[in-house]
């Protein structure tokens, strides 16, 4: 990041509903509010509870468009309030609480006016199309990157991406379905295999494995809400399906996958065929980190999407 970029760092109150305790929202923004010209562009990271480091390859559009990005770290993760009291607690973990901390964090920063941008990655692009399908005040244009529309349909695409997979691979990953034991040596192993496929395609980069960090030291959210992994799903979004809700959604709208995603089309097409004003690019040479295999590309699409009125 270039060091002559307005850097501003802050945190917001934030009254989880029953969370039980004060709360904050930790925020960052990469360039200045004030003087651009732009709405900014708030990042909606993934997990959940991966936190917005590994998101932070965004700046490169306050470089090269003068956009500013707002990153902020969800409840549950990062330097926002923690709440590991709430482990399996499906009431808490809700979409209903990260739109109340999103609209929250909007409100604070005085954006209904000026307007602002929603990019959402995984996770974060479910959550961003759910907020977008409330049609809130100030929103100008959306953006969903690996995010499925429909969760069944991404077990059925981490089904067929398994299958694929060498039997020495599958013969272990479906042991440990078996036994539940999801820990282990030989198991981790055999899922960085399948993370190196449709994860992230490169060397991972440090603020990708910092989202891995970040899951590893607080996973009550994750745990909670996806399961123990990106490939066992018994968490509270395992029946979830947003295509009816996403037809509510009124603002242009920008889907982005890689071609060997983990989110793969069979789960992001449900989005193109229900949000009315909608455009759809598939990067050739990516997986779930568009934004670090594909960097120069997604950065082009994105920019120019949020540029174009």
């Amino acid at each position: 990041m270039s060091a002559s970029l307005t850097t501003t760092e802050g945190q917001v109150a934030f009254s989880a509903p029953n969370g039980g305790k004060p709360g904050i929202t930790w925020y960052k923004i990469v360039g200045d509010l004030e003087k651009s010209s732009s709405p900014p562009l708030i990042a909606l990271h993934g997990g959940p509870g991966a936190g917005h480091e590994y998101l932070t390859s965004l700046t490169d559009l306050v470089e090269l468009r003068g956009i500013p990005v707002i990153y902020y770290d969800q409840a549950g993760c990062g330097r926002s309030t923690h709440y590991r009291e709430k482990l399996g607690d499906d009431s808490f973990w809700t979409f209903d609480l990260f739109i109340a901390e999103l609209d929250n964090l909007i409100d604070h920063l005085k954006l209904r006016q000026k307007g602002y941008h929603l990019l959402g990655q995984s996770w974060g692009g479910m959550l961003a199309g759910m907020y977008a399908a409330r049609r809130p005040e100030g929103l100008s244009k959306l953006v969903i990157s690996g995010g499925p529309a429909n969760f069944p349909l991404f077990v059925e695409c981490g089904r067929r991406q398994r299958a694929e997979l060498p039997q020495e691979v599958r013969e272990v990953l479906e042991q440990g379905d078996r036994d539940g034991k999801y820990d282990s040596p030989e198991y981790e192993k055999a899922t960085a295999v399948f993370y190196a496929k449709h994860v992230c395609r490169i060397p991972m980069p440090a603020e990708v494995q910092q989202a891995f960090t970040n899951l590893q030291e607080d996973p009550t959210t994750y745990h909670t809400m996806q399961g123990p992994s990106e490939i066992v799903v018994t968490g509270n979004l395992k029946d979830w399906d947003g295509t009816e809700e996403a037809k509510k959604i009124n603002v242009d709208t920008l889907l982005l996958n890689g071609r060997y995603d983990e989110v793969g089309d069979l789960c992001v097409e449900p989005w193109f065929r229900s949000i009315p004003k909608v455009k759809w690019v598939v990067l050739e040479n990516a997986s779930h980190m568009s934004h670090w295999e594909e960097r120069e590309r997604f950065m082009e699409l994105v920019g120019t999407f949020v540029a174009t009125y």
